[in-house]
């Protein structure tokens, strides 16, 4: 019998923790667990997602560039996927995929138990109107911020995303934000910092009380938690810690058990720390 294959397909795709984070939740709980990285753009993809298949795939996750690309191959979504217009997560039933989207509760997780930090009733910046940024929007609307205002460089889907969310949300210009005032809490889901490239902020969107958060991590954070120290933020975060919760969500959803992540999360800590020498 076909041993059951697992993966994480994107590009760029070398850098991800996900084998690793797969892996360590397998020895955790005694599954044997085949992960792999498999590197596909938006024209690879489908052809490389339906090999994957063919060769015992029964699990996949999906990122940059292909979480809104993965819709397609799902005959079923589920609520949380379907609202967000995006999926990270594909699980097999049968001959079919079933897409799910574990971004947005990932993220509330980390923010809430690691870092101690509720949304509810708070003022929120989302940088950003991708397919994580879309889990992230609708995961706060759903827990309560009192006002979640969206950035994005191309304003017609931050007016998409706005439009879907409801009156919890409101548009802003990337050009308007130094009149925007200080948040509670500036989450980068930009691509930008997989560039290298410097963040032009108004610092003034951040204060001595605002969170700043990146939803990537390593090096890919790196320029906008450098520009929320210039701000005077009083914290900043890459997006580690969601990276292992939802990663710990997807494993729930292939395994029907949910692994423990402090442990995985604090050894991925060092190892990153070491490579970058902070």
């Amino acid at each position: 019998m076909m041993q059951p294959r697992y993966a994480v397909f994107g590009q760029p795709i070398a850098h991800s923790l996900s084998p690793r984070i797969h892996k360590l939740f397998g020895a955790q709980l005694g599954i044997a667990v085949d992960y792999r990285a498999i590197e596909a753009g938006h024209a690879e993809f489908a052809d490389a997602f339906e090999a994957f298949a063919r060769d015992g795939g029964r699990g996949a996750n999906v990122t940059l560039p292909l979480k809104e690309d993965a819709l397609v191959l799902c005959t079923s979504l589920s609520d949380r996927a379907r609202r967000a217009g995006s999926v990270n997560t594909l699980i097999r039933d049968g001959a079919q995929w079933r897409g799910d989207s574990t971004d947005g509760v990932g993220l509330l997780r980390d923010l809430r138990e690691r870092h101690a930090f509720d949304p509810r009733n708070r003022r929120v910046l989302l940088l950003g109107a991708g397919g994580a940024a879309r889990a992230a929007a609708f995961a706060f609307v759903d827990a309560g911020v009192d006002e979640l205002v969206v950035a994005n460089r191309s304003p017609d889907r931050a007016i998409a995303l706005v439009q879907a969310l409801g009156d919890a949300a409101r548009v802003r210009a990337w050009h308007d934000l130094g009149d925007a005032g200080d948040f509670d809490l500036v989450v980068n889901a930009t691509a930008a910092g997989h560039g290298g490239a410097a963040f032009d902020l108004p610092l003034r969107l951040s204060g001595t009380q605002t969170f700043c958060y990146d939803l990537s991590y390593g090096n890919a954070a790196r320029a906008f938690l450098e520009w929320a120290r210039a701000a005077g933020a009083g914290r900043s975060s890459d997006g580690l810690g969601m990276l292992v919760e939802q990663a710990a969500e997807s494993f729930l959803l292939w395994h029907s058990v949910r692994p423990q992540t402090a442990a995985v999360h604090a050894e991925l800590s060092t190892a990153l720390a070491a490579q970058t020498g902070e």
